[in-house]
């Protein structure tokens, strides 16, 4: 037999027989795996249902449940291929994982920001879930919040995905925190109209509609607020609950608009359009307009 087959017989034999003297370990390393996997699912539901009952924050207790069960799946890896006798590889791994540390910080630069940004927003942030809030030109109810990003349900049923420094580094409109939002509009009466008559019939009108808040700390209130070319603009300010702003709010500011200028109607005054006054100057004493003359559907062309 030439010396080239024997050689690798035998290194065929020497890898067979240390892969059977490392099955042992390789089975302990993929039960270690399953288990990992296994006990990393159940902590990271445990966790996620103890910290929600403690805090009543579903947000903060998906996010500490998913990092509690992938830092689980991690170690028990590591721990795997140290059974497996990998413990090289491990270690391997972890030096590479320090020694690129660099190179990776900057070619996932969003993605670690997004991730530092998402364990501040867990202990530390302006909204809860469901909330209706705005983050930049985004607005919507807040459904969920990840490692990476903040995910929105917007009123016309978009999802936007956020990343978390947006969310972190970007102003917050949080509608909902206090459960109360003050609508505003604008209405004009004539010159004419008695202003303060005019200002007690909206208010009437503001306790008659049931969705609209006034106690002592939410005042609703008009005020004068421009002289028009056509009216005096009032403004009306009044306030509204906004659990369900998506819906609710929006139908009370229609029924209020709706009833204000109802009862201004019934109590006779009068919401004139944009006037426009027209002056002669000069000696002319007539209105100079030409009328033209209805034409005939039926002309006959012989007439012309």
């Amino acid at each position: 037999m030439p010396q080239s087959t024997t050689s690798i017989s035998e290194s065929l034999s020497s890898f067979y027989d240390q892969f059977i003297a490392q099955l042992p370990g390789i089975a302990m390393g993929v039960l270690i795996i399953v288990l990992g996997l296994l006990i990393g699912s159940w902590l990271g539901q445990f966790a996620r249902k103890k910290i929600s009952a403690r805090t009543e924050d579903p947000l903060m207790s998906r996010f500490l449940g998913q990092a509690i069960k992938y830092t689980l799946i991690v170690i028990a890896i590591m721990l795997a291929l140290r059974a497996a006798g990998l413990g090289g590889i491990a270690t391997g791994v972890l030096t590479a994982a320090g020694a690129s540390a660099v190179v990776l910080g900057f070619a996932f630069k969003d993605i670690g920001e997004n991730f530092i940004a998402g364990i501040i927003l867990a202990f530390s942030r302006p909204f809860n879930v469901n909330d209706t809030v705005e983050i930049g030109a985004n607005f919507g109810k807040v459904k969920a919040l990840e490692f990476r990003y903040t995910k929105l349900k917007t009123f016309n049923g978009k999802d936007v995905y956020i990343p978390n420094s947006d969310v972190l580094t970007k102003p917050v409109t949080n509608y909902t925190e206090d459960g109360f939002y003050r609508w505003d509009f604008v209405i004009g009466i004539a010159y004419e109209d008695n202003i303060k008559g005019a200002k007690d019939t909206v208010l009437e009108a503001l306790r008659r509609e049931p969705n609209v808040i006034e106690d002592d700390q939410h005042e609703n209130f008009v005020v004068e607020d421009e002289l028009a070319t056509s009216t005096v603009n009032l403004k009306v300010f009044f306030w509204v609950d906004t659990k369900d702003f998506r819906r609710m709010a929006l139908i009370t500011k229609g029924n209020v608009v709706k009833n204000v200028k109802e009862a201004l109607e019934d109590a006779g005054y009068y919401m004139p359009a944009d006037i426009h006054e027209i002056k002669l100057y000069g000696g002319e004493t007539e209105f100079p307009v030409r009328l033209q003359p209805e034409q005939s559907k039926n002309k006959n062309p012989s007439d012309n």
